[in-house]
């Protein structure tokens, strides 16, 4: 079959990377991609939210499959757009509908939800306008620090994370005046949790679902997890303390009442289930959902997952996922974030990108970078992202470092650190 992946990131290039290995594919196409991408699959110059031109090229290049890799899309309704559409009843789209796929353009709604599931996840109260006076009682009966998110999409950066009370009261009347847009016209305040944090990803098929490997990433820019939140400096797989006891734990209060809750709610809903969890003293709570894979965990995951990719999302498509049964390799896996200089606040983009043609042991997943001529140059604040398996994870992060040395672009920084408390 002929594939399309939405996308320009190195979650992207990992997907198409992944799915050129299967079978059941023949041409795969990336919109909008990038030099990574353009390596083992055709770009298209499209933007992810142009469903009329991506409708225009499914029908060119005879698509079979479209696989929806960020979240706007889906938010904004792709694949209510094409079920919409009698001349693309075959088109199998991996994406839930924009109804479910509120879990993740709404913490308000994923927080609704979870409460109606009896799914564990921090005390919260929606904060308006209207209500301001009640929120800041709430805010009180907190202790610090204080958990304020944007309750719509803000580009990863509608959280915030404050430890004084006065800091907390000022920052949710700015966020609801409009610090993060139309984003943060509701302000979800959590109470906050104290543990380490995991991913867990599901396929599902709104009904049956099959787990894939899980993962651990790093937001922060800093060593020891310090400074500025970034979209993730890194990535490991397996994750130290996801043991089996934790894992039954996870599968009976959190992946089946989720999944339960999607089929009882009626929502269309073919593809992934990201939850962020977090383990307190033992325990597993929800920070949130995404309806999509992650960046950087994708790079570890696929790179563990030893099932055919696209016999997976076959069957997701197909209701038949009660009959797949999903292999890891027992490998670890560790990706490193390659990014610019300055990056999360301004960078530049347009360095050129040296030492690509040693990879070693290594996968180059390529997250913003862009081909000129023969040259490959950075085009994003995440530039690369260094993968590596290894038999334990002490071999996948040494592999991974290894590699970086012989990468070079003008002001290149990563984090040293990544999978620090393993060593």
């Amino acid at each position: 079959m002929n594939v399309l992946i939405l996308g320009s990131g190195g979650r992207e290039n990992a997907i198409a990377w992944k799915l050129k290995q299967s079978t059941l594919v023949k041409n795969i196409f990336v919109a909008p991609g990038n030099a990574g991408t353009d390596l083992i699959a055709t770009n298209l110059s499209l933007g992810v939210n142009n469903f009329d031109k991506i409708a225009e090229a499914i029908k060119i290049e005879n698509i079979d499959m479209l696989v929806v890799g960020p979240e706007d899309p889906l938010v904004n309704g792709i694949t209510d757009y094409f079920r919409s559409k009698s001349d693309f009843s075959n088109l199998k789209i991996i994406g839930p509908s924009k109804k479910a796929a509120q879990l993740e353009g709404s913490k308000n709604f994923a927080k609704k939800f979870m409460h109606k599931y009896k799914i564990p996840t921090a005390r919260y109260f929606t904060a308006k306008k209207e209500n301001i006076n009640e929120a800041v009682e709430f805010i009180k009966s907190l202790k610090p620090p204080y958990v304020l998110k944007a309750d719509g999409l803000a580009a990863g950066k509608g959280v915030l994370i404050i430890e004084e009370y006065d800091t907390a009261v000022s920052e949710l009347n700015n966020m609801l005046s409009g610090k993060f847009g139309e984003a943060s016209k509701k302000v979800v305040i959590e109470e906050f949790l104290d543990g380490e944090e995991l991913s867990i990803f599901a396929v599902t098929d709104g009904k049956n679902y099959v787990l894939l490997p899980e993962a651990k990433d790093y937001k922060r820019i800093g060593e020891n997890n310090t400074g500025l939140n970034t979209g993730g400096m890194g990535a490991v797989s397996p994750v130290s303390f996801f043991n089996n006891e934790f894992k039954n734990k996870v599968i009976e209060k959190i992946v089946k009442p989720t999944i339960f809750g999607l089929e009882s709610e009626n929502m269309d809903y073919v593809g992934f289930v990201f939850i962020g969890l977090i383990n307190v003293n033992g325990e597993p709570y929800v920070i949130e959902y995404n309806v999509r894979m992650g960046d950087p965990e994708t790079e570890v995951v696929l790179l563990r997952l030893k099932t055919d990719f696209a016999k997976i999302l076959v069957a997701a498509y197909s209701k038949t996922l009660q009959n797949i049964k999903v292999v890891f390799k027992n490998d670890a896996a560790a990706t490193i974030m390659l990014v610019s200089g300055g990056y999360p606040e301004d960078y530049e983009k347009n360095k050129e990108i040296l030492g690509l043609d040693y990879q070693g042991e290594s996968v180059l997943f390529h997250a913003g970078t862009k081909k000129e001529g023969d040259k490959i140059l950075t085009n994003g604040g995440r530039v690369l992202a260094v993968s590596s398996l290894g038999k334990d994870m002490i071999c996948a992060l040494t592999q991974s470092y290894k590699t970086i040395e012989k990468i070079s672009f003008d002001k290149m920084n990563y984090r040293h650190d990544i999978g620090f408390e393993i060593k």
